[in-house]
């Protein structure tokens, strides 16, 4: 087991690309593998990481204990920016690639993307626009058997400093996990707003409640 001591906080370099993706497959299910809801690992991996790792790679952290990458922040100075480049540039490959691959052909997958659209058509992914005052976003994930060790705190702190270089005013990010609320409102992070999702119902057979906080980021004196 590392100790907090052993841990490294560095940039993302292209060749963390694959341990990134590890990462964020496994514990994307509230810290648990994302195979829980959805059955093809390199369609949600491009998912949820590509643009940050292929586009952005810049505004990326990793966690390294032993020259292993055990945790990462990816993230996006600008999320409208990430959104518009997911829907132009990466959307319609991802979804040929999905379509090659058979993915829709798996019974989990449906479900899942079944449930996604029928939130989508109550309304139910919706949630208030926090871009103009907090335009960054992030997305932090740790392997199991490395929590606890301080280095969530470390990977915001470093990505904090690295907006405050470039000169970004906030940073904002949702989270369904309890946990991970705790663990913002111990980084200084205000909650901005509290909703639930329903589209992991048929799985967990509930809604899972919804967090979105915010932190300003104050510039240098001049």
């Amino acid at each position: 087991m590392a100790q907090e001591t052993d841990i490294v906080i560095r940039k993302f370099k292209g060749t963390d690309r694959e341990a990134v993706r590890d990462i964020t497959f496994n514990t994307a299910f509230m810290g648990e593998p994302a195979s829980v809801f959805f059955d093809d690992r390199e369609v949600i991996s491009d998912a949820l990481s590509l643009y940050f790792t292929d586009y952005e790679p810049e505004s990326c952290f990793v966690a390294e204990a032993n020259l292993k990458v055990i945790g990462s922040l990816i993230g996006a100075k600008s999320k409208i920016k990430a959104e518009k480049t997911f829907k132009h540039q990466i959307a319609l490959s991802l979804l040929v690639k999905a379509f090659k691959r058979g993915t829709f052909t798996k019974r989990a997958n449906r479900r899942f993307i079944f449930s996604c659209l029928l939130s989508l058509i109550s309304g139910g992914l919706n949630s208030p626009d926090f871009t103009k005052e907090y335009p960054a976003t992030l997305h932090i994930n740790i392997n199991n058997g490395f929590r606890g060790l301080n280095i969530g705190t470390k990977l915001v702190n470093a990505y904090l400093g690295y907006l405050k270089s470039q000169k970004v005013s906030g940073v904002h990010l949702a989270t369904m996990s309890d946990l991970g609320a705790k663990f913002f409102y111990r980084q200084g992070f205000s909650l901005l707003y509290k909703g639930k999702r329903s589209y992991f119902r048929p799985i967990l057979h509930q809604d899972v409640p919804l967090y979105i906080f915010g932190k300003a980021i104050e510039p240098d004196e001049p």
